[in-house]
């Protein structure tokens, strides 16, 4: 079972507006001034239920977040069905966890975390969402936007898997350090070369992550046909439940 949905979100932000210009002046000025914008959000998305969902009507069960590439952003949501999870799950694959899978609207931007944030949270409020079995994977620009939402919400998740992303790597300090990571990239990769996670994995270890590195020596960008397909990887997210630091 499957739903398709649109979602809103309106982003009110306050900002600091701090005028200092005037080079010819004998004294400049400094001016403290607030104003309130809003920004609107349009996020349409799958939401796939387990069928034991309805079933066991006393039980939450763990959802998983996907976020898929620039190449299936747009306005058309079945382009989602061409990777990853929603490709499963239209090839007739059962998942045991909800998958809510969001349409990046635009395709020459980076993905409004906050926005996807505040989906997530809606839907977890409306169905039976364990908030502590909540996993995270994306893959290309998806999986940079992954490895941002773990640095911005690190009390979110309980398990990552990122897929060819790009990452700075002082990210690794601003992780929780007990989520367990799962990091795939091909090792022919042109588009973001497979230094991004090297580096990043190299550090995590550093620091004591628990993370498992997937190199795939024979693939270029598109790791993500075989990753998503590795069966050990829905079997090591069911596994995962959230720890705090």
């Amino acid at each position: 079972m499957a739903q398709l949905r649109l979602f809103t979100i309106k982003i009110i932000v306050l900002g600091l507006t701090i005028v200092s210009f005037n080079q010819c002046a004998a004294q400049s000025q400094l001016i403290e001034a607030e104003e309130e914008t809003v920004v609107t959000e349009n996020l349409r998305y799958y939401l796939y239920y387990p069928k034991e969902y309805e079933e066991r009507e006393a039980d939450t069960f763990p959802l998983l977040l996907f976020l898929h590439g620039g190449g299936e952003s747009g306005q058309d949501l079945e382009v989602l069905k061409t990777n990853g999870p929603p490709k499963l799950l239209a090839e007739g694959k059962q998942f045991p966890f909800l998958v809510l899978a969001p349409q990046h609207p635009h395709p020459k931007k980076w993905w409004n975390i906050r926005a996807v944030m505040d989906l997530l949270k809606t839907v977890i409020e409306e169905n039976r969402v364990d908030p502590d079995r909540i996993y995270l994977t994306g893959l290309s620009r998806g999986g940079s936007a992954a490895w941002e939402m773990v640095v911005q919400y690190p009390d979110t998740f309980a398990a990552l898997m990122v897929v060819c992303g790009m990452t700075p790597v002082p990210y690794a300090h601003w992780i929780n350090k007990k989520m367990p990571i799962w990091v795939f990239h091909g090792a022919l990769d042109k588009v973001i070369p497979v230094e991004h996670s090297e580096n990043m994995v190299a550090k995590l270890k550093e620091m004591g992550y628990p993370v498992i590195f997937t190199r795939y020596e024979d693939i270029a960008h598109n790791a993500w046909e075989r990753a998503y397909t590795t069966e050990e990887v829905y079997l090591w997210f069911m596994d995962q439940k959230k720890q705090d630091e």
